[in-house]
């Protein structure tokens, strides 16, 4: 199996960790000593089941520390371009990939134990997209001060953990209805649409259980998905904002790795 990390992104004047990065990609803030990305990349390494690892978003100058293949892919200037982009090239090198591990390059708890899980949770069910959730309880015990969002169904509050399992046929499919939903991520009345009003209305009121959405969601999407909760709520744990830096600063530095 192939990973693919997410790694596009320069905080602007004004936007969260800009005072900390100062015009270099978020991927490369230093966190302990080491650009936040490598933190990833020790973790994947650490897999016996990956193969290659196709970073996007960095220049293929970057010195970043891999024993894997590591394949640099440039920025296309868009999340959903990036991972496209990056799919395309894993298929490129190997035409007959299939599932490909993606995750983003700001959970920086991420372990080789974790990686080895998500992996093997492809083996269970044969879907288009293993989707990874921590339950609020979990993050909050584990991060008492992480402030994440969460979404609430009728039976649990969730929070996505910033890594997954994708078929890669479905990723690089022109046609596939999911990209209109991301391409749509910032406006919830065209994500609205795409989904369906009678399931973000459900979801509103808290009056449909989680299993229920996502097979709801993902036929209208022409996908099989499957959702599972997280053992590691470090999954879930990503870098957005300053006061999460200062948060995993003092988790790693604290050897809670």
């Amino acid at each position: 199996m192939h990973a693919l990390i997410t790694a596009g992104g320069i905080p602007k004047p004004g936007e969260y960790l800009y005072e900390q990065t100062k015009g270099i990609p978020k991927a490369l803030l230093d966190l302990n000593g080491k650009p936040m990305i490598q933190w990833i990349l020790d973790a994947v390494n650490g897999s016996s089941q990956i193969d290659e690892i196709f970073v996007v978003g960095l220049p293929d100058t970057t010195r970043l520390i891999s024993r894997r293949p590591i394949h640099f892919v440039n920025d296309t200037g868009g999340a959903l371009e990036n991972v496209i982009a990056g799919a395309a090239a894993m298929m490129a090198l190997d035409s007959k990939m299939d599932l490909f591990l993606m995750t983003s390059s700001d959970i920086p708890a991420l372990t080789t134990q974790m990686v080895d899980w998500v992996i093997a949770q492809g083996k269970l069910a044969n879907v288009d997209i293993h989707f990874f959730t921590v339950k609020r309880q979990d993050m909050e015990m584990r991060y008492p001060e992480s402030r994440r969002t969460y979404t609430r169904f009728q039976d649990v509050e969730l929070c996505s953990a910033d890594i997954f399992l994708a078929r890669v046929e479905k990723v690089l499919n022109p046609a596939a209805r999911w990209r209109d939903l991301l391409s749509a991520r910032k406006s919830p009345l065209k994500q609205a649409a795409i989904i369906g009003y009678d399931i973000l209305f459900l979801m509103l009121l808290r009056r449909i259980k989680l299993q229920k959405a996502v097979g709801i969601v993902t036929r209208r999407l022409d996908l099989t998905g499957r959702v599972a909760f997280t053992p590691y709520p470090e999954m879930g744990m990503d870098v957005d904002k300053d006061f999460q830096l200062e948060i995993m600063r003092k988790d790693l530095a604290a050897g809670k790795r």
